[in-house]
């Protein structure tokens, strides 16, 4: 019996938890600071959850030497901390967390403990940085990789037309980290929500993609002259947000409110959580286009997977969570099963072209109903 312990027990937490539970052979325990939020599995064949403040390293410690593998979904800021504190127990992990820090770091420590750890493990980052290093990896020579991605709710309501699919702590980081692109063989920052295009995909309509930080590793991991990464929203949704982010209500930095001192970011997460969280059942959409361009015995050819999924009616699953949740659980068994077996930690791209990984990881996600749909283009 294989013991996986999920620390995070959010929307796509809950849905990690229940996929593995419902995989013949595991059993989960969730962890979650919010006794509400646990109870999304509790009482579930197969899943038993705990109170537990996931900021506190010495519980971290224990629940990872206690099981097999750690699903890691906590929010951007203490993932870091988190995947250390697994490593050093040398327990196996895959997170989604979505980490500022440089997680590569350590990788040595992993090494030392013996242990696998994959990060970005979701849809982007991580299916995107897979098909991106396949792609490239397929091509005599690589000179473009371009990434759109945006989870967004079905029906469009003002003003935000928008609703996440995750923390809305962690939606706000993306408009405010400076965007990493390469242009020209060169590293380029730019400031995030910036060079706004439109962009049209079959069964949603025309969408507006800006710059977002979401090559991440891909900067340093694949040597590819041109590559970027924009996130799409439904056109108007940059205006509001540029608006707020200019006004200084993303900043973190504490200000005093009638004697108060108030993190901006923090209480505009607070207050938008209601407003950007999907009722149960409401359908949401996660749109993606992952496009390699280069050349292949002579010929310019054009490599791309396109992703339209939609909220499981039956599970109420809401798309993001699918899609980003079931990606770190077919990897996490494929770690258990021994078939993904370096030791370190690794960005999702530094395993894609290990033997037979890709079409494991599309088959295990055909069978929860996630499907990439590939297209070939080349021209003389």
């Amino acid at each position: 019996m294989t013991k996986a312990v999920i620390l995070g027990c959010g929307k796509v937490g809950s849905v990690m938890a229940r996929d593995l539970a419902e995989t013949e052979g595991w059993e989960v325990l969730a962890v979650d600071p919010s006794e509400d939020a646990l109870t999304q599995v509790s009482g579930r064949p197969g899943i038993e959850t705990r109170v537990a403040d996931c900021s506190d390293q010495t519980i971290v410690s224990e629940l990872a030497e206690a099981h097999d593998i750690v699903i890691g979904a906590l929010p951007s800021f203490l993932g870091y901390a988190a995947m250390e504190s697994v490593i050093r127990t040398g327990t196996s992990m895959c997170d989604i967390s979505f980490m500022t820090d440089e997680f590569r770091d350590l990788k040595d420590l992993a090494i030392e403990h013996e242990c696998t750890v994959i990060a970005d493990c979701g849809v982007a980052p991580g299916m995107s940085n897979i098909l991106s290093a396949w792609g490239v990896s397929k091509l005599d020579r690589a000179d473009m990789v371009e990434i759109l991605v945006g989870g967004l709710p079905r029906e469009r309501h003002l003003p935000w037309e928008y609703k996440a699919g995750f923390s809305p702590y962690d939606v706000i980081e993306e408009y405010v980290r400076p965007s990493r692109v390469v242009e020209n063989g060169k590293i380029v920052i730019k400031e995030a929500l910036t060079e706004p295009e439109p962009v049209t995909f079959d069964g949603v309509g025309t969408l507006e993609a800006f710059n977002t930080d979401g090559l991440r590793s891909l900067v340093d991991t694949l040597d590819v002259p041109n590559m970027r990464e924009k996130t799409m929203r439904y056109p108007g949704h940059i205006d509001l947000v540029r608006a707020m982010r200019d006004t200084g209500l993303f900043d973190e930095e504490p200000i005093e409110v009638d004697g108060v001192m108030v993190r901006p970011r923090a209480l505009v997460a607070k207050l938008l959580f209601p407003k950007w969280t999907f009722e149960p059942f409401e359908e949401d959409l996660t749109v993606m286009r992952v496009t390699v361009e280069g050349e292949l015995d002579g010929i310019d050819t054009r490599m791309r997977w396109d992703l339209l999924d939609r909220l499981d009616p039956q599970t109420g699953f809401t798309s993001m969570s699918r899609t980003t949740g079931f990606t770190a659980t077919v990897v996490a068994a494929m770690i258990m099963e021994g078939s993904l077996t370096p030791r370190g930690v690794f960005a999702p791209e530094e395993i894609a072209t290990e033997e037979g990984f890709l079409d494991r990881l599309m088959e295990g996600l055909a069978r929860r109903g996630v499907n990439y749909e590939a297209h070939l283009e080349t021209r003389d």
